[in-house]
């Protein structure tokens, strides 16, 4: 009963971002940006693409599980840190990596506290959004994908910043 809406919130989330991903895109290139790391981009689209699908089917292979209130809870607080790293990078922030010549990382809001926050953040999500259902096998298979999904993209990205 809850399970629609709340996967609907989620995809709109997520489109939702995209949509902000590709506004900032264009000012970043206007701006003189390079991006980096494309050829792993569209994996991190499959994985995450994949991630909802595996959301919806498990949940339909595993008939009446019931939400769980703590980890909605959870998501609703790691929504609220993701706006807060997210506004904090402003129109710098992307799905894809880009980089402004001359310019630095950005130093405010939760990246003054952390080097990569936002991925902390996608950690999190990919374990407690599947969890506000009992999916654990989404939870934990996408767990690893993205562990190893972002190895790869974490040493890219600290690679851009170290030039």
């Amino acid at each position: 009963m809850y399970f629609i809406p709340f996967i609907l919130f989620v995809i709109t989330q997520r489109l939702s971002e995209l949509y902000i991903a590709r506004r900032n895109e264009k000012w970043l290139r206007s701006q003189g940006a390079v991006e980096y790391g494309k050829s792993h981009y569209p994996y991190i689209v499959a994985l995450h693409t994949l991630f909802i699908i595996s959301i919806i089917a498990e949940y339909i292979l595993r008939p009446g599980l019931s939400m769980d209130y703590i980890f909605l809870l959870l998501f609703i607080l790691l929504l609220a840190f993701k706006f807060w790293a997210l506004s904090s990078l402003g129109k710098y922030w992307n799905t894809k990596i880009f980089r402004v010549p001359g310019s630095g990382p950005v130093k405010k809001g939760p990246y003054k506290l952390f080097k990569h926050p936002n991925y902390f953040i996608v950690i999190c999500e990919i374990v407690i959004i599947p969890m506000v259902f009992h999916l654990y096998y989404t939870a934990i298979i996408f767990t690893v994908l993205n562990a190893i999904m972002l190895t790869v993209r974490i040493r890219v990205e600290n690679k851009v910043w170290a030039k």
